[in-house]
């Protein structure tokens, strides 16, 4: 017993300490601009654990406007116009690290691309062919429901309830489980004379070789 309470009072002074060193969440600022992705498997090895995602928007990278359209242009189709990021993965290296380098690595490469004047890009047009449009499809303002459409159904469902009414009291109103049932008997009714012809013994001879659709050898 005394074993138990010192486990318990140990577990309860490490979780005293977990609260002590948590921190709130705080957002990214513009001075912490990428923001990197990683995949774990609880320490298990998987390949795609090594394979590292960046996003970065470049208006958040102190660029000119010409030096972000020019590298807008250099990202090619990992630039969303959607969303306005650009998304960059790497898996060629065996460790996380190895490729977290070298993306940002490509990353400061692009920004000193960006920065050369020799090579604007200006007569480069942007080329935003791989984004796909997605038709977006909204609901109707006359389908919307109303004060007056619901009192509107409100009274045609009690109007239908009403009919529903007196075509019961005059017996006219159709069954569906009645239905199903007289169905039933009849399907009975008609395969009874066929399972009766099926069961009848067939001839010997050649005259049940016919009736059996087999030809005498």
């Amino acid at each position: 017993m005394s074993d138990y309470v010192e486990q318990v009072s140990s577990i309860g002074d490490g979780l005293t300490i977990c609260a002590d060193l948590a921190r709130p969440f705080e957002p990214p600022t513009q001075a912490v601009p990428l923001r990197f992705r990683y995949t774990t498997y609880l320490g298990e090895q998987h390949p795609a654990s090594r394979k590292v995602v960046v996003e970065f928007e470049p208006h958040n990278l102190n660029l000119s406007k010409q030096e972000m359209n020019k590298l807008i242009k250099l990202a090619g189709p990992r630039f969303s116009p959607e969303t306005g990021l650009v998304k960059m993965s790497c898996e060629s290296f065996e460790t996380q690290a190895q490729n977290k380098r070298y993306l940002g690595d490509t990353i400061q490469n692009l920004i000193v691309e960006a920065k050369d004047t020799t090579d604007t890009f200006q007569d480069v047009p942007f080329d935003f062919r791989h984004v796909k449009q997605k038709k977006k499809f909204r609901y109707p303002v006359e389908w919307h429901l109303n004060p007056e459409r619901q009192s509107l159904l409100e009274s045609i469902r009690a109007q239908s309830q009403i009919e529903d009414h007196q075509r019961r009291d005059q017996g006219k109103l159709v069954s569906g489980l009645q239905a199903i049932e007289e169905g039933r008997k009849l399907d009975l009714q008609q395969e009874k004379p066929l399972m009766i012809e099926a069961n009848a013994r067939l001839a010997v001879g050649k005259q049940g070789q016919k009736q059996m659709g087999q030809k005498g050898r």
